[in-house]
């Protein structure tokens, strides 16, 4: 190939998901695929770029994001009339259910419109399922590539140890908008301790009150002010998978409540740990402070369109996993139990009408059959190994924009 194809990159953030959407995808494809692709990847100053220098643009919700929609689908048009093929990345439904804590924040901005809007002046746009693909065409969205989430399994987040434990641990890692989630493992814990008191462990990672929130005053105006830890939804989440702290010992709920996160204590052997929030770049190594990970999802359009991280994620670790039988799990997880018996799966699944009492009896099927979670844990892993590798990803991208511009 005589031309390199030269791809602009403007991320959401220098962290979460644009390192995923777009700065390691990007990063990969420049250094492996040299030969054919250079990459520029901007944050900031965006309007100062000369876009045709440029045979690709990517760009991840927006082009420039304080911007009004006017002014940047003019852009869009401006940059098209250049001869750059602009390339929009979704990754999230844009209508938050009432129970995400940015939902009121999307509502007001009209963030609906807006990234509808850009995705159908954009010339493509990439996402992460046929599920959320399909719902972009039934908006009206044309040209959609589905382009998987994935990983670099050498990177060194990926490759922590797990140190061996006698008891069964069960985690959670993830973010600040899954309240709504984690309240479907309501009740899991309370009878874990009844009947498996010193043999399981729930692990809670990413645990963080840093943050602000938006106070609506009475006068009808409203403040920003930083968040106290008890308003923080870590602090619900906790409540919830500690069965509001009766799992644990005074002592230990005394420490906990301090919120000090450089206060050694020992809970090694607790029925509960609390792990600390990590950079993105160290965020993974949680998988390695627990056996099976646990992702409970509730129904809705928002929690379908999403994408299947969490179960890659743990695929990668070999982490079995009990996940919702509904949306992104459904594309990669089958269920190893089924109509009573044990069936050829790769994860236990949870059937929505029965959350109230599969997620315990999943996590019993680990407790009593503790073998059960270095072979579903293999399982997974291949199961998700090749297809989302980064390597392999990649060559699909590469292959994506090389039709794009007709090379």
């Amino acid at each position: 190939m005589s031309k390199q194809i030269k791809v602009l990159v403007f991320p959401s953030d220098t962290s979460g998901i644009g390192k995923y959407r777009s700065v390691d995808p990007h990063v990969y494809l420049n250094n492996n695929h040299k030969e054919d692709f250079f990459v520029d990847i901007v944050f900031d100053n965006r309007e100062e770029v000369n876009f045709k220098d440029y045979d690709i643009l990517h760009f991840h919700k927006f082009v420039f994001p304080q911007r009004p929609l006017e002014y940047q689908l003019n852009k869009i048009k401006e940059i098209q009339d250049g001869g750059t093929k602009v390339v929009m990345d979704l990754d999230d439904y844009w209508d938050l259910p009432n129970g995400h804590p940015l939902s009121r924040t999307y509502k007001d901005a009209k963030y609906a419109q807006v990234q509808l809007s850009m995705a159908k002046a954009s010339d493509y746009v990439t996402t992460t399922t046929p599920l959320f693909a399909d719902e972009l065409k039934k908006s009206g969205v044309k040209n959609i590539i589905v382009l998987e989430n994935s990983i670099d399994p050498e990177e060194s987040q990926f490759t922590e140890k797990t140190e061996k434990s006698d008891k069964v641990r069960f985690g959670w890692l993830g973010g600040a908008s899954h309240l709504e989630d984690i309240k479907l493992l309501e009740g899991l814990t309370n009878k874990l301790q009844s009947r498996y008191k010193e043999q399981y462990q729930m692990v809670l990672c990413g645990f963080d009150t840093r943050g602000s929130m938006i106070e609506r005053l009475p006068n009808g105006q409203t403040r920003k002010r930083p968040i106290k830890p008890l308003e923080t939804q870590w602090f619900k989440y906790e409540t919830i998978i500690t069965d509001k702290f009766r799992i644990i010992d005074n002592e230990y709920r005394d420490h906990l409540l301090k919120f000090n996160n450089s206060a050694p204590y020992d809970d090694i052997d607790k029925p509960y740990r609390r792990i600390w929030t990590k950079p993105i770049t160290d965020y993974a190594k949680g998988y390695s402070q627990f056996d099976v990970s646990l992702a409970p999802l509730v129904e809705n359009t928002f929690n379908k369109v999403k994408s299947e991280l969490k179960v890659i994620e743990s695929g990668f670790y070999k982490k079995p996993i009990i996940a919702q039988d509904f949306g992104p799990y459904s594309l990669i997880c089958k269920s190893a139990w089924g109509r009573g018996e044990w069936v050829e799966g790769n994860s236990l699944l949870v059937e929505s009408r029965k959350n109230h009492k599969q997620w315990f009896e999943h996590a019993r099927r680990f407790i009593e059959n503790p073998t059960l979670v270095d072979e579903l844990g293999e399982k997974l892993y291949d199961t998700v190994k090749d297809k989302y590798h980064l390597k392999t990803t990649t060559q699909k991208r590469a292959e994506f924009y090389k039709t794009l511009i007709n090379i």
